[in-house]
C-alpha cells in the first residue's frame, strides 16, 4: 500500500500542470515600411491592421468559449533579408509571440520563414508566391499567394484566346524578360511551358533574367527591339516596372500585347509613367476588387472602403485574408497554442474573399494556396476590367494594342 501511495505521488508531482489560460493572443509581423518595397509593404500594412481591427471589434478571438483580445506587433524589415530574419527571431523569442504573419516579397518570405520552422511556430504569409518556399518540407509554413507560375499561365490563357480569334498572328514571336529570383524562375516556367505545349503557336525570342531594383534597362531592352516580337512578357516589382517601362516608351518600344506580371493597374504607376503610357499593360493578379459583388469579398470591399476611402487592390486583399485566415485557425483549435494551430491550418478549408471563393492549404503543394489568377487590362478611361477567365471576366480586353498596331 505503501509502494502504491508512493507511485501515485510520484505520478502526481512528475505530472504538468496545465497552462493558465491566455489573456491575450500576441502575433508578429514585419513588413518592408522602408526600403525598395515600402509602397507595397504600407499596402499590406492596411490588410493586417484592418483584419485585427474587425476582429478587436468583435471582443477578440473566441477560444474555448471564452473572448481573448488578439494584439498585432508589427516591425519595419527594410526590406532586406537580414533584417526579415533578425526581427522576427527577436518576435519569436524575445516578444513570445504566438504566431508569425509573413512579410511581403518572396525573397524576404523564403528567408524569413526558415526561421519560424526552426522555432516551430505558424508563419502564414500572403506575400510569398516563388513555387520554391514551399519546396523545403516545412510545417509551419502556409502561403496564400497561388504559384507564379499560375500567374504566367493565366497571362497566356488571354493571349491564346485572342490568338483563337486571329486577333494575333501564329506563330507569335514572345520576348520574355524576368527578374533573377525564384518569382522570376517561376513566371518564366509558367510562360516556356505554355508555349512548348503549344508547338508552332508561339516563339520565345528573348529569354533573360535582370537583377532586382536595376536602374538602367537600356542593354535589355535594346535586346528586346532587336527581336522584332510581337508580344513583350516582364515579370517585375513595383518600383522595376516603372523604372523599366519608362525607358521602354523612352526606347519607342511597342507591342501587340505587353505585361509586367502582376504589376500594371496600380495608381502609382500611372501617376509615375502617364495614364497614356500605361494603356492596354495586361497584368494577372492574385485578386481584384471587382470580384466583390457578395459574400465575404463584398464585405471586405466595403469595411476596406469605409475605413480607407478607396478601393483596396489585391496586396491589401492578400494581407486581410492572411490575418483571417490565421484567426480561423485559432478560433477552430479552441487555443494559441502553436501545434494544434498548425493542425487546423494544415487541415484547413474554409469560405475565402479570393477567386475561387475556398481557401486550402494543399499539403501536396507545400502547403501553398492554389486557386486561378484574374487577368486585367488598362484601359484608356483609366479602369483596369477584368479580361480572364471568361468565367468572372467583364469585358474582352483589346488586342493588338491599337496604340501601337500600325506600327508593327
Amino acid at each position: 500500500m505503501r509502494k502504491l501511495l508512493l507511485i501515485l505521488a510520484l505520478t502526481f508531482a512528475c505530472k504538468k500542470p496545465p497552462e493558465p489560460a491566455k489573456s491575450n493572443v500576441t502575433v508578429g509581423a514585419t513588413l518592408p515600411l522602408t526600403g525598395a518595397e515600402a509602397r507595397i509593404g504600407g499596402f499590406y500594412k492596411e490588410g493586417y491592421e484592418l483584419a485585427f481591427e474587425q476582429q478587436s471589434a468583435k471582443g477578440g478571438l473566441s477560444l474555448g468559449g471564452k473572448l481573448v483580445p488578439v494584439t498585432l506587433v508589427l516591425q519595419d524589415d527594410t526590406s532586406t533579408q537580414a533584417t526579415a530574419v533578425a526581427l522576427a527571431d527577436q518576435l519569436i523569442n524575445s516578444a513570445k509571440v504566438d504566431a508569425l504573419l509573413g512579410t511581403y516579397s518572396s525573397h524576404l518570405v523564403e528567408a524569413q520563414s526558415a526561421i519560424a520552422e526552426e522555432n516551430r511556430i505558424p508563419y502564414v504569409n500572403g506575400g510569398g508566391g516563388a513555387s520554391e518556399i514551399y519546396q523545403r518540407n516545412y510545417k509551419y509554413l502556409f502561403g496564400l499567394m497561388a504559384p507564379v507560375e499560375l500567374l504566367g499561365e493565366a497571362l497566356m490563357g488571354w493571349i491564346d484566346d485572342q490568338q483563337s480569334q486571329n486577333k494575333l498572328p501564329k506563330p507569335a514571336r514572345i520576348s520574355l524578360v524576368w527578374e533573377n529570383t525564384a518569382h522570376g524562375k517561376d513566371f518564366r516556367k509558367g510562360v516556356t511551358a505554355f508555349a512548348a505545349k503549344h508547338k508552332g503557336q508561339y516563339e520565345v525570342v528573348v529569354d533573360e533574367s535582370f537583377e532586382l531594383s536595376a536602374k538602367d534597362f537600356s542593354a535589355l531592352l535594346n535586346k528586346v527591339k532587336a527581336s522584332n516580337a510581337d508580344i513583350f512578357l516582364a515579370d517585375a516589382h513595383l518600383p522595376d516596372y516603372i523604372t523599366m517601362h519608362r525607358q521602354y516608351v523612352t526606347a519607342g518600344l511597342c507591342h501587340k500585347v505587353i505585361s509586367y506580371g502582376a504589376r500594371g493597374s496600380e495608381k502609382q504607376a500611372a501617376e509615375a509613367l502617364g495614364q497614356k503610357n500605361v494603356e492596354y499593360v495586361l497584368s494577372a493578379v492574385w485578386w481584384n476588387q471587382q470580384l466583390g459583388t457578395k459574400g465575404l469579398t463584398k464585405a471586405f470591399v466595403d469595411a476596406f472602403q469605409a475605413r480607407y476611402k478607396r478601393a483596396p487592390e489585391w496586396y491589401q486583399a492578400l494581407a486581410y485574408e492572411t490575418a483571417r485566415a490565421l484567426f480561423t485557425a485559432m478560433e477552430q483549435a479552441g487555443t494559441a497554442d502553436k501545434e494544434k494551430v498548425r493542425e487546423k491550418l494544415a487541415s484547413f478549408s474554409g469560405d475565402s474573399i479570393l477567386p475561387e471563393g475556398k481557401l486550402s492549404f494543399p499539403s501536396a503543394q507545400g502547403q501553398q494556396a492554389h486557386y486561378a489568377f484574374v487577368v486585367q487590362q488598362n484601359q484608356p478611361d483609366g479602369t483596369s476590367p477584368i479580361v480572364w477567365p471568361k468565367a468572372v471576366a467583364n469585358a474582352p480586353g483589346v488586342a493588338p494594342n491599337p496604340d501601337c498596331a500600325a506600327a508593327q
